[in-house]
């Protein structure tokens, strides 16, 4: 046995990943075996590692490394989004903290430094998946802005508006005004904020003392109102229907409109209408004929037309408005309440509702389109219960269309320029101006202006299946040979931004790109079967988040678990599409935490470790096995066999949590607490039939577990045999699970049973474990088919319970404590008389302590709370303890 008992995992795990890369185990180019193709959701080049990051990435990995051992072309594509908004933003940053603003040095200049910014920074997270034990393919990383997948971005955009797909029109948008560029809705973070409700009094025309009263929680908009609206049949404001009142501080004369949109119950049942500055109101402006008077400009200061606190920014000016109100007392109280307040994602600034000129895709058609692919099977969601909040986002009373352009200059320009009121889209200037030229002969490319704004992110991710295999390039062969890819595993909070619109794109595209033929076999679906992640979450539920403080180093944790550790750890509480809490509060005081789960990995890895050294240190011979050796490696086999079965049943499901704690207690329990007892020769040497089937056993799980851990699994592997180049766990065979005995492992169940019952009885009466004591069995069906006829069930017993004989007998011995195996009984044979009414009663206050367990643990699972948010390993645990206790309980009532 080697002098180091711990297992070392920052060693093993820089040692072993080189060792990959050196082989090009990672690497994927066509050929004749099956695809088995991922594409990594592309994480911004402003991302460093986090906790979602993790999760999401080890369950990618298990699933790649699963399909490289079952001999398939597994390809896995990592590459990073360029992140319009989010990088923007910190280049801007950068530059001002330099003195320099972006308005300054112009696009060109500043796309310089974004492109340097990312070549600095964009590709630290990818450096830190692989610390994880990420087996991307890492020379296909690419990069939304790379110039194939720009133009593959410019082509798209052209294909949709030559199919009016796509046109430009003004409509009220969500106004980023720290960015300064339009959101789309999902890009709106809402929260529950404490506010105002400010009352304020409007005038009616050609009265001095009637007033009607609003009540709003923006002021700073009073200045840009236009009319005033009342509910029909609100009592209260009838004889205000048909006249116009006048709007404080400016005093424009506006009308009163009966509309049933107004709610009477919501602060004073009348409603200022300001079109310019919320979207409700822009209808009713539509609706009514209204003037549109926009007083905030994209920096969300107040400008000309406001009149009053020009130059402020909302915040500021909402303080002047109160201010000059009160002088003119029209500011009758201000009340507080709670209202929703919607934020920007990237930069958290409250967005304002504005009116601009955007560019939209029409999506009613390409969404039920999406939608069918989902409900006809074509594309799987794992959960299933995804469905429905795909549903609900992809309805046709809820999809919207889609607002592509952004207002930046990080990002593909859209490629389209205007003579006037006239636009060319095109796929470069020269094409564009060639078309103008059809309607203007004489043009030149000085008469044209190519949009300023970029295209939205997500229109470039939105093609990542197909364009990260150049796709819209002109060779077609990676693209036919990896499309459709096989599963996409990412967060459902970006199931509408990216993975419906990726449905989309591949029912739109894939045809175009490799023909109807092509499509017709294959799919036009970009990938087969999406498995949700849940939400990492603290103890408030709150997602896990650099930016609020409440998210673990997840580079600490890789550093002090090891990154075997911390996969466990993650994936044990980490069922398809369930949120993850940690840090969460259990009953009874309990605290369970991602310390404590990554703890249990580590424990896991150094247990294997120490399985191998145990194995390691025996002695060879050959000598003919011990009967109880021979047993249990019959057993073990069996075992190993119906494991494989469940866990290959486990993975089709996409139940990967459940597959590796399924092989956690396998290997834990099974293998080490009670094969490896089982065949320890008392002399220190093994016979060689024993030690070969254990190394062959030890070796086939080290297969099944490395995809969930795969670098204790690949150090374990190469220690137990000799291994020849090449000749690599990573690489090896997933094994097939024979047939196997399970009249073998119903009898081996009893046999630890009537250990478990041994040591128990040992333990409750004080008697030693080192003390040899006899065992009788009355005869019967279970007790003549376990100990009749095998030796090997007779040794087992002897060795781990230290028994000095195991007889069947026809009576009841006078000494003995009687308890179950099976259906039978059997008596633990004491050094000592035996007192039965004193036993009896011991056995019932046994039987009421475990029923008060009992109920406690079923009150603990009759707690929705506590399954849906404690870890899946938690709840099993707790199951376990429910199953035992019942048994006990059974086992001790029988006995009485």
């Amino acid at each position: 046995m080697s002098a180091k008992a711990t297992y070392d995992s920052s060693q093993v795990e820089k040692k072993w990943y080189a060792h990959w890369m050196e082989h090009d185990y990672f690497r994927s180019v066509p050929d004749e075996r099956e695809p088995y193709t991922i594409v990594i959701p592309p994480p911004n080049v402003t991302g460093v590692l986090h906790m979602g990051h993790m999760l999401n990435n080890t369950v990618q990995d298990i699933l790649i490394r699963k399909a490289r051992l079952d001999g398939k072309n597994a390809c896995w594509v990592p590459g990073t989004d360029h992140a319009s908004i989010a990088t923007e933003a910190k280049v801007v940053k950068r530059l001002r903290e330099q003195g320099v603003k972006k308005s300054d040095i112009g696009r060109e200049e500043f796309l310089k430094h974004a492109f340097a910014w990312k070549d600095e920074f964009g590709g630290i997270i990818l450096q830190q998946l692989q610390l994880l034990g990420a087996s991307c393919d890492w020379e296909r990383t690419r990069f939304t802005m790379e110039p194939k997948l720009y133009g593959a971005v410019i082509k798209v955009f052209v294909m949709l508006y030559k199919r009016d797909k796509l046109y430009r029109a003004k409509r009220m948008t969500n106004w980023d005004p720290e960015a300064q560029t339009v959101l789309s809705n999902e890009e709106v973070i809402h929260t529950e904020e404490n506010g105002n409700l400010y009352h304020v009094r409007y005038r009616m025309e050609g009265t001095d003392d009637t007033y009607i009263t609003i009540a709003t929680s923006r002021p700073e908009t009073i200045m840009a109102d236009t009319a005033i609206a009342v509910h029909p049949d609100d009592e209260r404001y009838t004889s205000f229907h048909g006249r116009k009142v006048i709007v404080p501080l400016v005093d424009r004369v506006v009308p009163v409109i009966p509309d049933d949109y107004v709610d009477p119950e919501f602060g004073t049942g009348a409603l200022k209408i300001t079109p310019a500055h919320d979207p409700n109101d822009y209808a009713l402006g539509e609706k009514y004929g209204l003037e549109v008077i926009d007083t905030i400009n994209a920096d969300g200061t107040m400008n000309e037309r406001a009149q009053f606190a020009v130059g402020l920014d909302r915040a500021e000016a909402r303080i002047e408005i109160i201010k000059l109100l009160k002088e003119r007392g029209d500011l009758v109280k201000i009340e507080q309440y709670r209202t929703s307040v919607g934020r920007s994602e990237r930069t958290n600034a409250v967005v304002e509702p504005r009116l601009t000129l955007q560019w939209f895709m029409k999506m009613r058609d390409t969404a039920a389109t999406a939608l069918e692919a989902v409900e006809s099977g074509e594309v799987t969601f794992h959960p299933e219960s995804m469905v429905n909040m795909y549903r609900s986002w992809l309805n046709e009373e809820n999809v919207r269309d889609w607002c592509v352009s952004r207002q930046l200059w990080w990002g593909q320009r859209i490629p389209a320029w205007y003579h006037g009121d006239e636009v060319y889209v095109a796929e470069t200037a020269e094409e564009a101006l060639a078309e103008a030229r059809h309607h203007h002969p004489g043009l030149t490319m000085d008469d044209l202006l190519q949009d300023e704004d970029v295209l939205d992110t997500w229109f470039s991710s939105w093609l990542w299946p197909m364009s990260v295999f150049d796709g819209f390039g002109e060779d077609k062969t990676e693209l036919a040979y990896y499309y459709p890819t096989n599963d996409l595993v990412t967060g459902w909070d970006i199931m509408f931004f990216w993975v419906a619109r990726m449905i989309m794109a591949g029912y739109e595209f894939s045809e175009d790109l490799l023909g109807e033929e092509f499509v017709t076999e294959n799919g036009r679906q970009p990938f087969r079967d999406v498995y949700f992640t849940g939400m990492v979450r603290d103890e408030k539920r709150r997602k896990m988040s650099k930016s609020l403080g409440n998210s673990p180093d997840a580079l600490e944790l890789l550093r002090t678990y090891g990154a075997d550790g911390v996969r466990y750890g993650m994936l044990s509480s980490a069922a398809a599409g369930n949120d993850i809490i940690f840090d969460a509060p259990l009953q009874d005081g309990e605290v369970l935490n991602e310390s404590q789960l990554c703890e249990q990995g580590r424990k896991f890895c150094n247990k294997i470790f120490n399985a191998n050294r145990l194995i390691q240190s025996f002695e060879v011979a050959d000598r003919a096995p011990e009967p109880a050796a021979a047993l249990a490696t019959r057993w073990i086999e069996a075992k190993l066999n119906e494991t494989i079965r469940e866990v290959d049943r486990l993975i089709a499901e996409y139940r990967l949590s459940e597959a590796m704690v399924t092989l956690y207690r396998l290997i834990w329990s099974d293998f080490c607490s009670w094969y490896l007892e089982a065949i320890k020769p008392a002399d220190g040497v093994i016979s060689r039939t024993s030690y070969d089937a254990a190394i062959s056993v030890f070796e086939r799980m080290m297969t099944l577990l490395h995809p969930f851990m795969p670098f204790i699994t690949e150090e374990v592997w190469h220690q137990l045999r000799d291994r020849k180049e090449g000749q690599d766990c990573i690489v090896s065979t997933w094994p097939v699970a024979g047939e196997y005995d399970r009249q073998l492992l119903r009898d081996f169940d009893l046999l630890q049973d009537t250990v478990s019952h041994v040591r128990d009885l040992r333990n409750q009466r004080g008697i030693s474990q080192g003390e040899t004591l006899q065992l009788a069995v009355k005869r019967g069906a279970d007790a003549e088919r376990l100990l009749g006829a095998d030796a090997g069930a007779v040794g087992f017993l002897k060795k781990s319970a230290n028994l000095g004989s195991v007889e069947l007998t026809d009576a009841a011995p006078g000494n003995g404590l009687p308890f179950l195996i099976g259906t039978d009984t059997g008596y633990l044979i004491l050094n000592e008389e035996v007192d039965l009414a004193a036993e009896r009663a011991k056995t019932e206050e046994e039987l009421t302590r475990l029923r008060g367990f009992l109920k406690g643990i079923e009150k603990k699972l009759a707690n929705e709370r506590f399954v849906a948010n404690a870890p899946e390993a938690v709840v099993e645990m707790e199951r376990k303890k429910q199953a035992d206790a019942q048994a006990k309980i059974a086992n001790l009532e029988k006995m009485l």
